[in-house]
């Protein structure tokens, strides 16, 4: 496995990871991929690289993208303040459970730390296994509310 950083034409791929990144609950009743319209989700999104605030790396096997977690200072689900990026990740179903996730997030905290900022804030639903992972890099509950933990990384 290759960890790197996301190319210019592979943006677009984004729009699949972020369909990845909901947590589904119910394997056999699947949100519809429409959903990623929602305005506070296309957010995650939406012409993503055109700010300095904008950076993503993705997990390459064989040559194909299995895995993505990028970071965008947006006013999303786990907005902190303007000044902290808020992560995104997700990884292909069939490559889960491996390793890659926890790769890629450990990969994503150095690239922040490298790049100064002072913390790194996440939204995830309070139900989804992935809530061990950001525990074990060392996040930290914030917030939560009905359906989220609102958690903070810092990085100094």
């Amino acid at each position: 496995m290759i960890i790197r950083l996301i190319r210019e034409e592979e943006r677009m791929l984004l729009t699949e990871f972020i369909y990845e990144a909901i947590f589904q609950k119910d394997p056999g009743n699947l949100i519809p991929r429409t959903i990623i319209q929602d305005p506070s989700i296309w957010i995650y999104v939406d012409r993503f690289g055109e700010t300095d605030h904008d950076h993503c790396l993705v997990a390459e096997v064989d040559d194909m993208i299995v895995g993505a977690v990028w970071v965008r200072c947006i006013h999303g689900f786990g907005h902190m303040d303007n000044d902290t990026p808020e992560l995104a990740m997700s990884v292909y179903p069939q490559y889960r459970g491996i390793g890659i996730g926890t790769q890629l997030l450990e990969a994503m905290i150095c690239f922040l730390k490298e790049k100064r900022y002072p913390q790194v804030s996440l939204s995830v639903d309070k139900e989804n296994y992935a809530t061990k992972m950001y525990l074990r890099a060392g996040f930290q509950m914030r917030d939560t509310n009905d359906q989220d933990h609102i958690m903070v990384l810092g990085l100094n």
